[in-house]
């Protein structure tokens, strides 16, 4: 009897480390997925009050970095504090990789968690956890005018009683924002560009009125700067119930002035681009401001939505279509970025996943400027539209569709586009050559980041769509993936179209029927994900200025 008790008691000792190690290893493996790299930046390009003003601007990211983590989900304080102190091995890791993906949820992984047993709401922290997609619109219907503060980018909806209520982003997180206005206030007495000096102040005054069109403004009026920074809420990505609410996030750079110098070319060609379009004229959109700045920058720290998981390489601001009617958007390129992921990603998978014929020609060049034309190109096509006869904005029909739509939208048109500049006579017309086969790399750098996720399923789609027309092909005895170049111009026109059309109706059925239809982890596609499980999914970004 007694050996029998040892023998029970001894099993289950052993099943709990199994466990315990199965869990470890888990652990280490997600850890491991994100290549340590670290981003320089030159400040040399920097005098001392420069420098003040890059320390202020630093802290006040730190902040966007406590509102973002409390937009993702209620518990992530309590979860933080909770690992912060635990004492366990394992937990340290945990903490680690719940800093990347800031909260329990692993976006690589359809948001299913890896500590403990809770579940992602769909508007994250942004509705009532209890709040269906139903009751929301529901209560619209039943009260237009609330309509506006509901689907606005900065309100909180909450419940009051047996109401929902939206509260103002400036209201519902005073306590932070004000910290962050203050921070941007003494950073502007050290600013002595004008223009600089003028989107700090505005900016501050935004966080306290909930008010963001006067330094959305300001922003794109910057001139003659050497530090390039956006700070507060801007994309709707983490809301996926509607793709209604904007999260904070703060992009710190310097000006690279010597490639930045190189890009002033591509911004005048807008109206060209938009009148290339293959959509009926009547859907163009000539509305926007033609102005279209491109800085290259080099990155001195980020925070907040744009840090969390995957980092990304480029960003095309503001997106309110106010300010774009006015004066169109900004393109920032983020160069150590762009380099480290072509080193650490681009090549090693393309060397597993392309044939012979086709990897010389995934160049830096090809991935740079694609990114390029993608940032272009959100600039142009629908924006404001009238759908049934009412004035609305492609992102309010669309719902949560919306972003990944769009970023697929801009993917397609990034080739269109390049194409295009080959036409103009700005890129030779041999770097055609290197268009598909860069972004063909690229594609599986991006589904690596989940197809759940906006640019991951945007590239799922894409990659589904021109491998149905012919476009990309297998072959199944080298196991590798090839382009044929005699049907893939047409397959991405004919995308490009069902896209553009989608967004220019504002058609919200059709958006979710080419989702369902074409992002799916295909058999050719998982196939080539297992060739690419030991390369880093991605970089885990250590700033300079953390170092000091």
């Amino acid at each position: 009897m007694f050996k029998l008790v040892y023998f029970l008691i001894f099993s289950v000792l052993i099943i709990s480390c199994q466990k315990n190690s199965e869990k470890k290893n888990m652990i280490d493996q997600k850890v491991a997925q994100f290549s340590p790299t670290l981003l320089k930046y030159d400040e040399s390009i920097l005098d001392d009050r420069q420098k003040i003003v890059v320390d202020k601007l630093s802290q006040a990211a730190q902040i966007m970095d406590e509102i973002f983590l409390e937009q993702v989900f209620s518990k992530n304080l309590e979860i933080k504090s909770e690992l912060e102190k635990s004492k366990n091995e394992n937990d340290k890791k945990v903490l680690q990789y719940f800093e990347i993906m800031y909260g329990p949820f692993d976006r690589l992984d359809h948001n299913k968690a890896f500590y403990g047993d809770y579940k992602k709401p769909a508007g994250a922290n942004f509705y009532p956890e209890d709040m269906t997609k139903e009751e929301f619109e529901k209560w619209i219907v039943d009260h237009p005018e609330d309509k506006d503060a509901f689907v606005s980018e900065f309100t909180v909806i909450r419940r009051k009683d047996d109401k929902l209520i939206a509260i103002p982003y400036s209201e519902f997180y005073k306590e932070p924002l004000g910290r962050a206005a203050k921070l941007l206030r003494e950073a502007a007495e050290y600013a002595d560009n004008p223009t600089l000096k003028n989107y700090l102040e505005t900016r501050a005054t935004a966080f306290e009125t909930n008010d963001y069109f006067e330094s959305d403004m300001a922003w794109m009026d910057l001139k003659d700067h050497d530090i390039e920074v956006v700070i507060g809420p801007y994309e709707v990505y983490e809301d996926e119930m509607f793709n209604y609410k904007a999260a904070f996030e703060c992009f710190l750079t310097v000006r690279d002035p010597e490639e930045s110098e190189k890009l002033k070319v591509f911004g005048c060609f807008l109206n060209d681009m938009e009148k290339h379009l293959p959509i009926p004229e009547e859907h163009k959109n000539f509305n926007r401001g033609s102005e279209s700045p491109i800085v290259v920058v080099q990155e001195v720290l980020y925070s907040g939505d744009t840090k969390a998981g995957i980092q990304t390489i480029a960003f095309n601001l503001p997106n309110n279509e106010k300010v774009r009617e006015a004066k169109g958007s900004k393109k920032v390129m983020l160069k150590s970025l762009h380099e480290a992921k072509f080193k650490k990603q681009v090549i090693p998978i393309a060397k597993l996943i392309m044939t012979s014929d086709d990897l010389p020609y995934v160049t830096f060049s090809g991935f740079f400027n694609h990114t390029l034309m993608h940032e272009m190109s959100h600039g142009i096509g629908p924006g404001n539209i009238v759908k049934d006869g009412n004035k609305t904005e492609v992102k309010i029909e669309l719902k949560e569709t919306y972003s990944t739509i769009e970023e697929c939208k801009a993917d397609v048109l990034g080739m269109y586009n390049n194409l295009f500049m080959i036409e103009k006579g700005i890129y030779p017309k041999e770097f055609e050559k290197e268009i598909w086969p860069s972004f063909l790399a690229g594609i599986f750098r991006s589904i690596r980041f989940g197809i759940n996720e906006a640019h991951g399923g945007g590239n799922a789609l894409i990659f589904n769509y021109l491998f149905e027309k012919g476009a990309y092909k297998f072959d199944k005895k080298n196991d590798r993936l090839s382009i044929d170049y005699s049907k893939i111009n047409d397959a991405l026109t004919s995308l490009a179209t069902e896209l553009l059309m989608i967004e220019a109706k504002g058609d919200y059925e059709a958006s979710k029927a080419i989702m369902k239809k074409y992002i799916v982890m295909s058999p050719v596609m998982e196939r080539m994900i297992k060739k690419l499980s030991d390369i880093p999914v991605d970089i885990k970004p250590i700033f300079q200025i953390e170092q000091k």
